[in-house]
């Protein structure tokens, strides 16, 4: 498969029944690469929203060395999704803090059906519902390229890229100093398995939210440069 990205077919709707004042709960989807990160932080800034990350969650737990850590580095190192138990447990204890309220940002959960359903059942408990999934498309080979050529700081989590995205110091970490690595799972193989497990076990989630109408797309292949005027385009202004 060329293209790691599902066509929907959306009904128009007039900017002011697109997003209003309430869409403050969002979820953005997408395959490993597609550049779900950087929309969500851009978004975090624009909507003045948390930005939820399980990845950067469960890489901190496993660099410090906790329970969850040592559960979720196998997975992780073998390019699998991590299990839902271990992943929905962490995103439980990040609802519960007082600054997601008023909305958030939920970058790369949930990744099955049954963190989907886990997640209504969260958001229930809370008393409030998830408001619209960004859903991000990319070419296959766009994808590898951006992987295999990002480098990581293990100290703080900086992400930089060979290409676009130089550190100031060759291999060092311009936020903190720390040597930059290449990630076990940014490897071409392994990143080839991980859009095969995302695709398996992903799409389902993406026509689940679909029937409820709550799916908008934006490619995923766009200058950074243009990307706040695409999320105010497909969300509304802040």
């Amino acid at each position: 498969m060329n293209a790691i990205e599902i066509v929907i077919t959306l009904p128009f709707f007039p900017q002011s029944e697109t997003r209003g004042d309430s869409w403050t709960r969002i979820i953005i989807l997408g395959p490993p690469g597609s550049g779900k990160g950087t929309r969500a932080k851009i978004m975090g800034k624009l909507y003045d929203l948390p930005v939820v990350t399980t990845g950067d969650m469960l890489r901190e737990a496993v660099s410090e060395g906790t329970e969850l850590g040592k559960l979720a580095e196998g997975y992780m190192n073998r390019g699998e999704l991590v299990r839902d138990d271990i992943v929905i447990s962490i995103v439980e204890d990040r609802m519960s803090k007082p600054d997601v309220v008023k909305g958030f940002i939920l970058d790369g959960f949930p990744r099955s059906v049954e963190q989907a359903e886990a997640l209504d059942r969260i958001l229930n408990r809370l008393g409030t519902a998830l408001d619209v999934v960004l859903y991000i498309t990319a070419e296959q080979e766009t994808i590898i390229e951006r992987l295999s050529l990002r480098r990581s700081c293990p100290k703080c989590g900086a992400i930089y890229h060979l290409k676009d995205m130089l550190p100031e110091r060759e291999g060092i970490c311009d936020e903190c100093g720390g040597v930059l690595v290449q990630r076990e799972d940014d490897k071409a193989k392994i990143i080839r398995h991980r859009l095969e497990v995302y695709e398996k076990q992903t799409f389902p989630i993406l026509e689940r939210y679909e029937r409820v109408g709550k799916v908008r797309q934006m490619s995923g292949e766009i200058d950074i440069k243009e990307i706040p005027d695409e999320i105010r385009r497909v969300l509304g202004p802040p």
